[in-house]
C-alpha cells in the first residue's frame, strides 16, 4: 500500500518535458494576457466580445497555473527543502504577480460598465459567471490602481511570502529533544505534537514540556514572521479601505458581522458547560486544579481506541457508506488512487489539509496519522473537504471558490457522521471515548478557535503601534487562553508557544482564519439535524447546497437549507447539542 501520495497526475518531476512546457507556456500566457489587456481595454467599445475574450483566456491561464502550483505546493508540503520545488515556485510566483496591475486594470473596467445585468444576459459564458463578475463590481471599491496593484505584488514576494516561506521551513524542519530512559532522543516536532495523544501521561509530559523548551531556539524568527505579515496585512487593508483586517476578512468571506457577532454570542454563553467538561476530564485524570494543556487530548479511559491506518480507512468507508454511497464511493476514490500522504516525517509540514485540483477534478490529503481515533477524525474531515470539491466538479472553476465559513461545513459534517455512527457501534466504554473525542475536538473548534480569535485580534491591534516582542506575544497567547478556558484549565500548564506551529496565522491573505471553523462546526450540526429528520432524501440535498456554495453569499447559501444564521438561536440550537454530549459525558463518567 502507497502512504505517500501520487502527484504524477500532475508531472512525473520538475525535470519531467510535460512541467517544463507548462511553466514556458504560462509565462507565455501571462505575456500574451499583458498585451492584450494593455491594447482592449482602454475604452468600452464591444464590450460583450471583449469581456467573453477575456474570460476565456482567463480560464485558459488558470489551467497552467494551478497544475502547476499545485505540483509546487504539494512537493513542498512533504519536503519542505525541495529545492527544483522552492525555485519554481519563485519564478511561478514572480510570473503571477505580473499580472496583479493589469488584472487590477480589467477589474476597473469591468466596474464601469453601466450595464452589467444586461450584457451578462447575452452571453451563456458571461451568464454563467454572473455571481463571479458581480463580485468584482462590488470589490472594486477597495481595489487600488493598476500601478499600486503591481507595486504591491512584486512587494509581497519579499514580504509576506518570504515570510510565511521562512516560517514554514522553520517549522517544518524544528526537532524536539525528549529525554528518555535510553536518554535524549531527537524527534520531528510533528511526531512529538502526536505525542499529546499518547496512553501513558509520562509521555504526553515529557513531550509538553520538551516542546515548549524547544521553541526557544526558534520563537525570535516565528516572531519576526508573525510581525512581518500582520504588519504588511494592517498596511494593505489601510491602503484598500478596510478598518480593519477583520472586516477584510468577513468580505472575502461572504459574511456580515451580523452573522459573526450572533455566533460568537451563542459561544461565549456556552463556556460554562465546556468548562464543566474540562473539570471532570481534569478529575478523571486525577487533577484538582483544572486540565494541564498537555492533557487535552490524552484518553480518559482503557478502552482500545487504536486504529491503523488501514482501520481507519475501512471505518471512515463504513461510516461514509451509511450516509450515501456517493460519499463512501469517494473515499474508496481517494484510497485506492493514493491521494493520501499518511504519516508524519522530516521535512513534512504539520497538521493535515485538503488540496482540490479542479484541473484534473481530484484533491490530495496530507495527514500526520498517528494510529489514535482522532487521527480517523482527521481523516474523515479532510475526505470532507474533498467530497465538497467533487460535488463542484462540473461548475467552471471561477464557480468553485467558496468562502472560508463554508470551507470547514462538508469537512465538519464528515466528522459528525463517523462520530455519531461510530458511538452506535461499539460498547460502552469505546462509546463513552468516542463522545470524549467528539467532545474534546469540539471544544478546540469552540473554545480554542475562540481563544485564537481574541489573541489574533490583540496582536493586530498591538502591531498597528510597533512590531510585539516574543514575549507580549506569548502574553497574548495566554491572556486569550485565560479568558476562552476559565477554570476548565489548569493556569500554571497553558501553552504561550501555540502561535508558532499553527499556520493559520501566517496565511497572507487569509487574516482571522479561526472562526470559520467555528461557523462550520455549527452549521454543521444544523444540517446534520435536517438530515436526522430525512435520511432518505437529505444526501442528495446536501449535495445540491454544496454545490452552490462557489457562486452565493453565506446568507443566501444557508436560507437554502432552511437556515437564518442571523438568528442567534440557530447557533444557541447547534451549541445545545454539543451541551447534551457533554451532559451525557460527565453522568457516564461516574458509571463506566
Amino acid at each position: 500500500m502507497a502512504l505517500e501520495w501520487d502527484l504524477t497526475p500532475l508531472y512525473d518531476s520538475f525535470e519531467s518535458e510535460k512541467f517544463k512546457e507548462d511553466l514556458k507556456k504560462s509565462s507565455i500566457l501571462v505575456d500574451e494576457m499583458k498585451e492584450w489587456i494593455d491594447i482592449n481595454f482602454n475604452n468600452h467599445e464591444d464590450e460583450l466580445e471583449k469581456l467573453e475574450n477575456f474570460m476565456k483566456k482567463d480560464l485558459e491561464l488558470y489551467s497552467y497555473q494551478e497544475r502547476l502550483g499545485a505540483f509546487i505546493h504539494l512537493t513542498l508540503s512533504t519536503d519542505s527543502k525541495n529545492e527544483p520545488a522552492i525555485k519554481n515556485n519563485a519564478i511561478l510566483q514572480a510570473k503571477r504577480n505580473e499580472l496583479a496591475g493589469p488584472m487590477a486594470k480589467v477589474n476597473k473596467w469591468i466596474a464601469q460598465i453601466e450595464d452589467l445585468a444586461t450584457l451578462l444576459e447575452k452571453s451563456p459564458l458571461l451568464k454563467e459567471h454572473s455571481f463571479y463578475l458581480s463580485e468584482i463590481v462590488a470589490n472594486n471599491a477597495h481595489s487600488l490602481s493598476e500601478k499600486e496593484e503591481a507595486m504591491l505584488a512584486k512587494l509581497k514576494e519579499t514580504g509576506s511570502s518570504a515570510w510565511e516561506d521562512y516560517k514554514n521551513l522553520i517549522i517544518s524542519t524544528h526537532k524536539v529533544e525528549i529525554e528518555e530512559e535510553e536518554g535524549m532522543k531527537e524527534y520531528p516536532l510533528t511526531v512529538a505534537l502526536n505525542m499529546a495523544y499518547d496512553t501513558d501521561k509520562k509521555v504526553r509530559e515529557r513531550a509538553y514540556h520538551a516542546e515548549i523548551a524547544s521553541y526557544k531556539k526558534i520563537e525570535d524568527g516565528v516572531a519576526a514572521a508573525l510581525n512581518g505579515i500582520k504588519g504588511e496585512a494592517i498596511s494593505v487593508c489601510a491602503l484598500r479601505g478596510y478598518e480593519s483586517p477583520l472586516e477584510m476578512t468577513l468580505n472575502q468571506s461572504r459574511m456580515d458581522r451580523e452573522t459573526l457577532e450572533a455566533m460568537l454570542g451563542a459561544m461565549r454563553e456556552s463556556f460554562p458547560k465546556f468548562r464543566s467538561y474540562l473539570r471532570r476530564k481534569a478529575e478523571l485524570l486525577g487533577y484538582k486544579n483544572g486540565l494541564p494543556f498537555y492533557e487535552m487530548y490524552a484518553p480518559v479511559c482503557d478502552a482500545d481506541m487504536t486504529y491503523s491506518y488501514e482501520d481507519g480507512q475501512d471505518f471512515v468507508e463504513k461510516q461514509f457508506r451509511k450516509f450515501s454511497e456517493n460519499l463512501g464511493n469517494y473515499a474508496v476514490k481517494a484510497f485506492d488512487n493514493h491521494w493520501i500522504d499518511v504519516y508524519p516525517r522530516a521535512g513534512k509540514r504539520g497538521g493535515a489539509f485538503c488540496s482540490t485540483i479542479r484541473t484534473i477534478k481530484q484533491s490530495r490529503f496530507l495527514l500526520n496519522y498517528g494510529n489514535s481515533f482522532s487521527d480517523v477524525i482527521t481523516m474523515a474531515h479532510e475526505l470532507g473537504h474533498g467530497f465538497h470539491g467533487a460535488c463542484l466538479n462540473n461548475e467552471s472553476p471561477f464557480n468553485t471558490s467558496y468562502p472560508m465559513p463554508l470551507a470547514e461545513t462538508a469537512s465538519t459534517f464528515c466528522e459528525t457522521i463517523v462520530k455519531k455512527a461510530a458511538i452506535k457501534e461499539v460498547d460502552k466504554k469505546a462509546a463513552f471515548s468516542i463522545l470524549e473525542t467528539e467532545i474534546s475536538d469540539a471544544t478546540q473548534v469552540i473554545v480554542d478557535i475562540y481563544s485564537r480569535y481574541l489573541f489574533e485580534t490583540e496582536v493586530f491591534e498591538k502591531r498597528k503601534v510597533s512590531p510585539l516582542t516574543v514575549e507580549e506575544i506569548k502574553n497574548a497567547m495566554l491572556n486569550a487562553q485565560k479568558e476562552a478556558y476559565g477554570d476548565g484549565l489548569d493556569p500554571e500548564y497553558l501553552h504561550p508557544y501555540m502561535w508558532t506551529w499553527k499556520p493559520h496565522y501566517y496565511f497572507t491573505t487569509r487574516n482571522f482564519y479561526n472562526f470559520p471553523y467555528a461557523f462550520g462546526l455549527l452549521f454543521a450540526k444544523g444540517l446534520y439535524a435536517e438530515y436526522c429528520k430525512k435520511p432518505e432524501t437529505f444526501p442528495e440535498e446536501y449535495e445540491k447546497i454544496l454545490a452552490l456554495t462557489g457562486k452565493n453569499k453565506i446568507v443566501d447559501v444557508t436560507k437554502a437549507a432552511g437556515i437564518d444564521v442571523h438568528d442567534i438561536e440557530f447557533w444557541k440550537a447547534s451549541l445545545k447539542t454539543i451541551e447534551e454530549d457533554i451532559d451525557t459525558f460527565i453522568k457516564l463518567s461516574y458509571e463506566i
